[in-house]
């Protein structure tokens, strides 16, 4: 059975509160979609180590349920100071 958005977006914000999370359905099929997320808890590791976080998220669901995720990750952009 396919996820919905609104399930995936509640996994990676159950593991990563503070996210923003996008999804979008990229064939209309609940099967391939786009994720992007950004956390303070992306700060300072690599995009690897970014993604791994969210698949973790997902609690085993890639290439199962969810069948394809493309990932954009990222820190909270920092401001600077006046």
């Amino acid at each position: 059975m396919a996820m919905q958005p609104a399930e995936i977006e509640a996994f990676i914000k159950a593991a990563l509160p503070d996210a923003e999370v996008i999804i979008q359905d990229l064939a209309g099929d609940g099967d391939h979609y786009a994720a992007s997320v950004v956390s303070e808890a992306f700060r300072g590791k690599s995009r690897v180590q970014q993604h791994q976080l969210v698949y973790a998220a997902l609690q085993g669901r890639m290439g199962g349920e969810l069948h394809a995720l493309a990932l954009q990750t990222s820190a909270p952009k920092q401001e600077l100071p006046q």
